[in-house]
């Protein structure tokens, strides 16, 4: 049997989501503290971001925090708010080389208002790339996605019978993105954890025991070459 990494992987995904577990576990069983997982993690996504852009995929999601993240201790959430702020530092202009376009999904309001100016610099810096598009899932919920985007089709007085899929997915944060092709989740955890609802109906899932921290180039290469053997026909 051929090596994942000769293999030629076709077809491949356009849109990759990924749900990036494992941190806290990873530093857990080498005896490091919490805040050493997540900044072990947070040095990956440069690893995998290449990874995906090398093998053509063009748009790459990371759910880095969601909505119910606020509820862990005060702590580890201000650690984590502060590497936030040290990545958009560190790798936004070389993201920018790179061709890479940055999004940002979710609520903004809820971060500290330094923090707020750095998300949106980096956005208007690379908004005219177009080589790949990072998509960062920070402060987000699916529900809470939802629930905004009916209200404030409520607030414009769209009518009921204008309502169809595709206005309703102009008003969400992933609009102008294609739904999700693959979905993946580290760590060995099976669920969607209120991630992309709407946009993952006819996505595929791949999941993996490997934490985060550890999901190298030939990890990316398993779980595009699992993509290209399955056979999709949304529903019909």
């Amino acid at each position: 049997m051929a090596k994942v990494e000769e293999t030629q992987i076709s077809p491949l995904p356009t849109h990759v989501a990924i749900i990036m577990d494992g941190n806290v576990r990873w530093a857990e069983a080498r005896h490091l503290s919490r805040l050493k997982g997540h900044r072990a993690g947070t040095e990956n996504i440069r690893r995998v971001v290449e990874a995906f852009g090398k093998s053509g995929v063009k748009y790459l999601t990371l759910y880095a925090f969601s909505t119910e993240n606020w509820q862990r201790p005060k702590s580890e959430v201000r650690e984590l708010l502060q590497i936030l702020a040290s990545v958009i530092g560190r790798e936004t202009r070389e993201m920018h080389k790179r061709g890479i376009k940055l999004r940002h999904l979710g609520r903004l309001d809820r971060l500290p208002p330094r923090l707020q100016e750095e998300v949106l610099k980096s956005i208007e810096l690379t908004k005219n790339n177009s080589r790949m598009t990072l998509s960062v899932a920070f402060d987000y919920g699916g529900r809470a996605e939802i629930m905004e985007a009916t209200r404030q089709m409520l607030r414009d007085k769209v009518s009921p019978e204008a309502v169809d899929e595709t206005l309703f997915s102009q008003y969400l944060y992933t609009s102008g993105l294609p739904d999700p092709d693959l979905i993946i989740r580290t760590a060995g955890e099976m669920r969607l954890s209120n991630f992309l609802l709407w946009q993952s109906a006819y996505s595929e899932y791949y999941f993996t025991p490997v934490f985060w921290p550890d999901f190298d180039t030939e990890e990316v290469r398993k779980a595009l070459l699992a993509y290209s053997q399955r056979a999709r026909n949304f529903g019909a």
